[in-house]
């Protein structure tokens, strides 16, 4: 068979990249399953289907014959109980649909750092890794919803005979809209409210967060990683770290953000300011950009992340990645951070998201 991917959540942050990537390269059948509320990238045919409904699941995908199978899709939930019990849901469905039809080659399936730090519920109660993380660390002795889907994976693999593999990436910078984690959007609009309101640009994170050490994911490298591991025998049912390659802090990085804007940022005084604390007017003055730019989105809860940006900012511990196990296995690929940064604000630019 030729090469037929399905990519599970593909109008999200990394479904979209990957569509996108996949496109541009040739060679791959693409279909892309979503809830259907935004526009599907181009060269794709969009399938609409409630995940966590097995018969919805089935009835889409009936009759399909796909190689491989890219799993970014979750649904957050109130606690991390209720996240293992739909998002494994999640999984196992796909594959129940899918698995009977002998034709998958490989799956594979994004997660996070969030394997090592344990979810946002239990953050870093457990006894968290040794900085760099590394792939052999393995799981916290905390509920997680990871591991869950992991395990799904797992049995679907074997049951069916397909190769896998699990894909680690740090926060991600990538386009899309309606994303709940997208840090480089939420921050892009930030810094905008900021240049048009006169309000500080204030970073809202921790110390530990402004003084550390860290990295990032851009989307479009772990869409390549992502199509590396689906087609390289060497990362067959392997789980690999995915950053860009750089690391950086982020007294650094915030004055060069808002080097592109053309704002000063605020003097950081050590203190811990959640944006989702200091937005309760964001939505009426975004409106108001929107229509003085000629926005093409003016509900700002379509956009934003709030609650994602301050939880990656907040950490109160260094988070950074090792990338060792991908250069062994041949992965050699690498994105400045900064530039993928620029990137996006480019392309948010372009769409008419912000003002160019």
């Amino acid at each position: 068979m030729d090469k037929r991917a399905l990519i599970i959540g593909a109008t999200g942050i990394v479904g979209r990249n990957l569509a996108e990537h996949l496109h541009g390269i040739g060679g791959w059948d693409i279909t892309g399953v979503s809830r259907g509320r935004t526009a599907p990238p181009e060269g794709m045919t969009s399938v609409t289907a409630d995940l966590t409904s097995a018969s919805s699941v089935a009835d889409a995908l009936k009759d399909q014959r796909y190689t491989h199978v890219f799993f970014t899709a979750w649904a957050r939930q109130a606690t991390e109980r209720e996240n293992i019990a739909v998002n494994g849901a999640m999984v196992r469905n796909v594959f129940d649909a899918l698995g009977p039809s002998g034709t998958l080659q490989h799956a594979a399936l994004v997660t996070g750092l969030k394997h090592y730090l344990g979810p946002f519920e239990a953050y870093a109660q457990g006894s968290v890794p040794i900085t760099p993380f590394r792939e052999e660390q393995g799981r916290q002795p905390v509920d997680n919803f990871y591991y869950e889907q992991e395990d799904r994976l797992f049995d679907a693999a074997k049951q069916y005979g397909f190769g896998w593999s699990v894909h680690r990436p740090h926060t991600i910078i990538g386009f899309a809209l309606g994303n709940a984690m997208n840090m480089g959007q939420t921050l892009a609009v930030y810094a905008t409210l900021c240049k048009e309101t006169g309000q500080q640009f204030v970073f809202p994170g921790s110390a530990a967060q402004w003084n550390g050490v860290t990295d990032m994911t851009d989307a479009r490298l772990l869409a390549r990683h992502l199509e590396w591991a689906a087609t390289s025998p060497n990362a067959r049912d392997e789980a690999f770290n995915i950053v860009d390659g750089d690391v950086f802090r982020w007294q650094w990085m915030w004055s060069t953000i808002a080097a592109y804007f053309g704002i000063e940022p605020a003097p950081f005084d050590g203190e811990t300011r959640p944006l989702e604390n200091r937005m309760q007017h964001a939505a009426d003055e975004w409106k108001t950009i929107a229509a003085k730019h000629g926005l093409a989105e003016a509900d700002i809860g379509k956009l934003v992340s709030w609650w994602h940006t301050d939880a990656d900012l907040g950490r109160p511990m260094e988070v950074l990645t090792d990338m060792s196990k991908s250069r062994k296995a041949g992965f050699l690929d690498y994105q400045s951070t900064p530039d993928a940064f620029v990137a996006l604000f480019e392309r948010l630019k372009a769409q008419r998201i912000i003002p160019a």
